[in-house]
């Protein structure tokens, strides 16, 4: 069985988006690399900032489940998730055509604080840290800490795609493990 038409849209807006920016990716390039209509994508998404929101989505949604299963998988040990955190950086950063985080990336293209696309960044964004002050919360950690770690990320999620990944995911899992006070070395 084929896939449904929404689900072959989102994949190739998914690899193109990454790719080559959502800006200089078209809907007809879209179009085109799943071979159906432009009644048949607008009758999907109603525009291309619609289909820019729902591959976002579609990338929040994975990073949540990936971080969520970190979490899991360390049984909420902050150090142990940032260790786990950095490992998974490292090798996201060593695989070809890696560009960095989408919604840094997403951000950067869509400066409109109110547009559709902004809102769903900063709504991620805000997600993550909620996730990295609720982490250090337990080791009684000021809530800014959540903070501090989000820009953490940012900075290894950029130093990944721009230079060594390696370089990038050290960095992250050093000032991590030193900011949430963890002695042992990382």
């Amino acid at each position: 069985m084929t896939e449904p038409v929404r689900e072959r849209l989102l994949a190739a807006a998914d690899e193109l988006f990454y790719a080559h920016g959502m800006r200089a990716v078209s809907a007809d390039k879209i179009i085109d690399r799943v071979g159906t209509t432009k009644v048949t994508f607008y009758r999907h998404f109603r525009t291309k900032d619609d289909l820019v929101v729902a591959y976002l989505e579609r990338r929040a949604a994975a990073e949540r489940a990936g971080v969520e299963a970190v979490i899991a998988a360390a049984g909420g040990d902050a150090a142990e998730v940032v260790r786990l955190m950095s490992a998974g950086l490292g090798e996201m950063a060593c695989l070809p055509g890696f560009r960095g985080c989408p919604f840094i990336n997403a951000a950067a293209e869509y400066p409109d604080a109110d547009s559709a696309v902004r809102r769903l960044v900063d709504s991620h964004r805000d997600w993550w840290k909620k996730m990295f002050q609720d982490l250090v919360a337990p080791l009684g950690l000021p809530a800014h800490t959540g903070d501090d770690l989000m820009v953490l990320r940012d900075g290894a999620m950029v130093a990944g795609y721009l230079s060594e990944a390696d370089a990038a995911a050290g960095a992250f899992l050093r000032a991590g493990l030193a900011l949430i006070g963890d002695p042992r070395d990382g």
